[in-house]
């Protein structure tokens, strides 16, 4: 049986695919649940904290990412694991990536949200040090494609192990990396 506050974070999160995060209520979400707009602040006194909730657990499963490629051997080895692991992430949470990517309220709450300077260290992961300007338009081109495709609705119909293949093969392409 899931908990009181995982019903709303469901309930919130089927609310925000169809109406995005600002058209979304307490009360909407309250309604969704067949409960009190009072029983939702009991688990969530604001909205905002219902989305930091939503999306904390990824954005906090980007350290453990962080400190396990830093502790590759090569530079190729410390890329190959970051990509691995962030596709694997995309493909996890694409319904997620879906509904929030383009969200204004999302995107403020990201980029204040401590785990930004671990994705700086992804990208320097992916970089390397002193990277030439075609090095950090592939890893930005790559980042932002990782995004859209998590939140394609055109690719929901694949597999995860499909979209996991496709993704991690045109990324490593694009950063001229060898797939082994």
């Amino acid at each position: 049986m899931r908990t009181a506050r995982e019903r709303v974070l469901s309930a919130a999160l089927e609310l925000f695919a169809e109406h995005g995060v600002s058209g979304t209520s307490l009360q909407m979400i309250a309604d969704r649940m067949g409960v009190t707009k009072a029983a939702v602040y009991h688990q969530f006194p604001t909205k905002e904290e219902i989305v930091l909730a939503v999306i904390d657990p990824v954005l906090l499963s980007l350290t453990p990412i962080a400190a396990s490629a830093a502790r590759r051997r090569t530079p190729a080895a410390r890329r190959r694991y970051v990509l691995d692991a962030v596709v694997d992430l995309v493909v996890e949470h694409r319904r997620l990536s879906a509904v929030l990517s383009f969200d204004p309220v999302v995107s403020r709450l990201v980029r204040q949200h401590p785990s930004m300077t671990v994705i700086s260290e992804l990208v320097e992961l992916l970089t390397g040090p002193d990277p030439s300007p075609a090095t950090r338009v592939d890893v930005a081109m790559v980042a932002g494609g990782l995004v859209m495709a998590g939140a394609e609705s055109s690719l929901s119909d694949l597999p995860d192990e499909t979209l996991k293949t496709h993704l991690l093969k045109t990324s490593l392409r694009t950063l001229r990396l060898n797939r082994s």
